[in-house]
Parts: structure tokens; sequence; C-alpha cells
């Protein structure tokens, strides 16, 4: 590696750290000022509901799942970033319960001022997911940007009568989360320097693992909603699936997987601004355990780049389906349950 090559990436980003999405608050009133989309009968999951992906029908057999999905870098190694990037915007075709299928790059990179091997390094990280998830690269678009971004549009298949949504919960499911949550407040800390090489590669890997073995194993059990835990963290993503199915869901904080000295990091301060943000637009909806502090809840609200699938599965079938995830190294763990109490609002116990 050059020493060019071993610039510090993080550094790049105005917002580095965890690559937050824009507010869901702010969000939700930009796109409140748009006009009605076009209705089309074929159009299965659009932007009336809060899902991970489109999905369009083309047959009565057939239908595609599109997405995108980019940000700027949050960790330092470009191999890394690259896939990273790639499990990210793939992950939202597995939680829709598609297949991936075509794949096209977005980037935004200094190429006058860094070295072109790290963006060849990005892509070529990208690339070995890509093939991994057994889609294909089929092109791409780039800009000249004084701040690197990286992403792909991701289009997946599937059968128009298995799409899976966040909005089919039912009350008595069980809750099952496939990726430990603290991925933001661990990524702040690396733009600070506070871990270790052997934490930054756990948290890297956690990141860089798909949820293809997740998505593929849920598909022989009766799912009955699915979201990837992301940006608005898992409260956020959570509360979709409350608003969406018109449930009420409870999360027991102590079965929550969370990374190694996340609480130690947050107390230190080393809170993203996004899971700030993500707090103060959940907070009305929850009703957390008045024992928990904080950091505690700051935790629950993470923002989190490339998580794990958060999966509403029939209660009877929910340990089989965690046996079945564990035994091929799946992170997962039972974390809640669906409940026809408090619609629309999440309770958290200790």
């Amino acid at each position: 590696m050059t020493e060019q090559q071993s610039i510090k990436l993080t550094s790049l980003s105005s917002k580095g750290g965890c690559g937050c999405k824009i507010g869901p608050a702010d969000l939700q009133q930009v796109l409140r000022s748009l006009p009605p989309a076009v209705s089309n009968p074929n159009l299965l999951v659009g932007l009336d509901t809060s899902d991970d992906a489109g999905v369009f029908k083309l047959t009565d057999e057939l239908a595609i799942v599109q997405t995108v999905d980019f940000f700027t870098p949050i960790v330092d190694d470009p191999y890394a970033f690259g896939q990273i990037a790639a499990a990210n915007a793939i992950s939202d075709i597995y939680a829709m319960g598609g297949k991936p299928l075509t794949v096209l790059n977005i980037v935004a990179f200094p190429i006058a001022t860094l070295d072109k091997q790290i963006l060849a390094d990005i892509l070529r990280g990208a690339a070995d997911k890509v093939a991994e998830a057994g889609a294909t690269l089929v092109g791409g678009h780039s800009i000249d940007d004084k701040e690197p971004k990286f992403g792909m549009a991701v289009t997946g298949i599937i059968h128009p009568e298995r799409v899976k949504t966040n909005a089919g919960a039912l009350p008595g499911d069980k809750l099952i989360l496939t990726k430990p949550i603290g991925v933001g407040i661990m990524t702040t800390s690396i733009k600070k320097d506070q871990l270790t090489e052997e934490e930054i590669a756990r948290v890297t890997a956690v990141m860089a693992g798909l949820n293809k073995t997740a998505a593929e194993i849920m598909e022989g059990y009766d799912v009955h909603a699915c979201t990837d835990v992301t940006g608005f963290g898992l409260m956020g993503h959570t509360l979709e699936m409350a608003k969406g199915s018109g449930v009420g869901i409870h999360i027991v904080k102590s079965q929550v997987p969370v990374l190694p000295r996340v609480r130690e990091l947050a107390e230190n301060g080393f809170v993203p601004g996004g899971t700030k943000n993500n707090f103060a637009h959940v907070s009305p909806s929850i009703r957390f355990a008045e024992e928990m502090d904080q950091i505690d809840r700051f935790i629950l609200c993470d923002a989190v780049t490339s998580g794990g699938l958060l999966i509403s599965v029939a209660p009877e079938q929910a340990e089989d389906l965690l046996t079945a995830l564990r035994q091929d190294g799946v992170e997962a763990g039972i974390v809640g349950e669906v409940s026809d109490r408090h619609p629309g609002e999440i309770e958290v116990t200790l």
C-alpha cells in the first residue's frame, strides 16, 4: 500500500462515522411535499410504505425488486468499504425475500487528489461481494467529487406472491434479529481512533456479511414480515414494522445482540448524530422501561450500516428458525414479539 493509499478514508467524509441517512423526520417532510405518484396496478410495493425496496410485477410469475443505496466511507480500508457498501445495497433485496440479479455501481471520487488505486480497491471489494451474492455487475456511473462516496443500484427478482414487506407482522409472532447492533457507535469510534485492529476487523466483518444465508433459510418458514436494520436503527425499523402492520411490538433489551464495548464507547461520547436523530424521531412512540438510561436508549436507536434482517415469524416456528440460522453461522437472536396492544408503538423492557 502506498503512502497516499494509507490515508484515512473516514477523514474525507463530512459525515464520517456512520454513513447516516437523511433523518426520518426530515425525509418524511420532503416526501409529503411531492405530488402523488401515478398509480399502476403492477406496482406491488412503492412510495406509500416505508419498505426496503420497490417491487413491480412483470408477469403473474415474476416481479422485479429495485433498490439503491450509497454513502461516504465508514472504514479506512478501501477494499472493506467496497464490500460493506455492496452488502448494504444488496441487503434490501434479501429483506423483501428476493434474489439479487443485476447491479449498477454508483461512484463519486476525487480522482485528481486521491490515488486511483483506492478507487480500484473499492470497486474490487464490491465486485467480490456481488459475486458472493450470485449477482452480475452490468455497469454504473461515476462523477468527480471532493468527497468519496460509493454504493449500488440493485435489481432482484421474486415471485409476486412471495414478497416480504415490513407490513405483515401478526400478533403472537416472534421477532428474530440476524446481526448485532452498535455499528454506528463503533464506526464513529473508528474515526476517533478508539478501536483496536481486532475490533475494527470485527465490526467490518459484521457489516460486510451478506444477509443471503438468513434470507434463504427464512424461505422455509412462515415469515409474515421482514425488514433490514440500517440507518434508522433497530427502533426506527421496528417502529416502521409496527406502524405498517398496525400492531404493537415488545422488545426485550437484554435479548438484543450488541457488539462488544459499544456501551463503553457510547458513555465516552462516541454517539453519531444519526443515532441521536433516530432517538428524537422514534421516542414519542416508544415506551422505554424507566430503569433504562439514555445510553441504552441510544444504543437501541443506533444508526446501522449493513445490519441484519428483522424477521417476524410464526411463534411455533421461531425456535426452529433460530436454530437453523445459528447452525449456518448467523448471529441471530429472538429479540421480542408482536402484540395487539398499543398498535403502532413499541414497548421496551429489560
